[in-house]
C-alpha cells in the first residue's frame, strides 16, 4: 500500500510523531542559514519530531533548534536529552545520572530551547549501576511540574532498557536499529508488551547500504556488508523504490518503531529523504525475508538481561 508521511502515537503518550524525523546532531555551528533552512524545510514537508541533546556542541545545538522552531513551537514535538556534563575545560564529558542533576539541568535546556515545556525528555545513556529509581523519580517530578510532558531513554543496553521498561513510565527508547544492526530486537517483545515505542536511529546504515563503498561494520566484514548492499539494490529494483525507501520501510515495519530519525546535514539529503518518504510502502514478507537472509544476525555480548 502506497503511503506518504504518516504520524504514529509514541508509546502510551498523546504525542503524534512523524514516521521519519530529524536528528539535529549533524547540524553544527549554531544558527546558520543552512541549519535553519533545513529545519524549516523539514517542518514544511511534514516532519514534526526534532531530536537534540544538551550534549551536542555544549548546548549550542539546543539553542539553534529552539530559535529555529520558536514560531511553530506548538506544532512540533521537541525532544532533548540529559545525563552528560561537559568538563569545564571542554575536553570531554562525565556521566551525571542523579535526581538533583536532572532537576537542575532541565532548566538550562528549557531556556536554550525557548520553551516552558519539553515534549520528550530522554536519559542520554545509562548503566544498570545507576540509581535508576532516583532517576525515574526525577522525571516523574518534572512531569508533575509540567516542565516535561513525557520521558524516555536513549540506550542500546538490553539490561538498562529492561529496567526502565519494567520500573518506569517511559514512552520511548531511542536506539540504533537497521538492517545491519538488529541486536536490539531482543527487547522488542518487552517493549511491545509495555506499549513503549522505539525511536530508531541509523536506519540508513551510515550510507553503507546506499552509495558509500562497502566497509566493515560492527561484527561484519566488508564482504558481508557488500552482500547485504546488493540485496537492498535487488529489492529496490524489484519494487521500484529507492534504496533509502527500502531501508526506512524495513525499520518502520518492525511493529514497534514509531519514528526513524534521519541525521541530515544538507538540503540535498533532506530532498532525498522527502523522495524516499513519497515512495514508502510496506515491504512484502518475501522481500523482507530476503533482506534478512542477506546478512547474518548478530547479538550483544554484554549488558544482557
Amino acid at each position: 500500500m502506497q503511503m506518504s508521511l504518516t504520524y504514529n502515537t509514541l508509546g502510551k503518550s498523546e504525542l503524534k510523531v512523524s514516521q521519519v524525523s530529524l536528528g539535529t546532531m549533524s547540524l553544527k555551528g549554531g544558527i546558520t542559514k543552512l541549519n535553519v533552512d533545513i529545519i524549516h524545510q523539514a517542518h514544511a514537508i511534514g516532519i514534526n519530531y526534532f531530536d537534540t541533546a544538551d550534549l551536542y556542541e555544549r548546548g549550542v545545538n539546543e539553542s539553534m533548534v529552539g530559535q529555529a522552531l520558536a514560531a511553530v513551537r506548538k506544532d512540533v514535538v521537541l525532544a532533548t536529552k540529559v545525563g552528560n556534563q561537559w568538563r569545564s575545560d571542554g575536553s570531554t564529558w562525565d556521566w551525571r545520572a542523579s535526581r538533583p542533576y536532572i532537576i537542575k539541568t532541565v532548566e538550562s535546556s528549557l531556556s536554550r530551547l525557548q520553551t516552558d515545556y519539553i515534549d520528550l525528555y530522554q536519559l542520554h545513556g545509562g548503566t544498570i549501576d545507576d540509581p535508576i529509581d532516583e532517576i525515574i523519580d526525577a522525571f516523574e517530578q518534572l512531569v508533575k511540574e509540567g516542565k516535561i510532558r513525557y520521558y524516555g531513554i536513549s540506550s542500546i543496553r538490553p539490561n538498562v532498557i529492561q529496567a526502565y521498561a519494567e520500573r518506569s513510565n517511559i514512552s520511548s527508547v531511542m536506539m540504533q536499529y537497521s538492517l545491519l544492526d538488529r541486536r536490539t530486537e531482543m527487547v522488542f517483545p518487552l517493549l511491545q508488551e509495555k506499549e513503549i515505542s522505539v525511536i530508531a536511529r541509523g536506519a540508513l546504515t551510515q550510507g553503507l547500504l546506499l552509495d558509500k563503498p562497502a566497509d566493515k561494520y560492527l561484527q561484519f566484514t566488508s564482504s558481508e556488508v557488500l552482500h547485504a548492499k546488493k540485496a537492498v539494490e535487488k529489492t529496490a529494483l524489484s519494487l521500484g523504490l529507492s534504496k533509502s525507501s527500502v531501508l526506512l520501510a524495513y525499520v518502520l515495519d518492525s511493529g514497534v518503531v514509531a519514528s526513524a530519525v534521519a541525521g541530515i546535514r544538507t538540503l540535498s539529503q533532506l530532498k532525498e529523504i522527502q523522495e524516499a518518504v513519497k515512495q514508502l510502502k510496506q515491504l512484502p514478507e518475501t522481500e523482507k525475508e530476503s533482506l534478512e537472509k542477506s546478512i547474518r544476525q548478530i547479538s550483544y555480548t554484554e549488558h544482557l538481561v
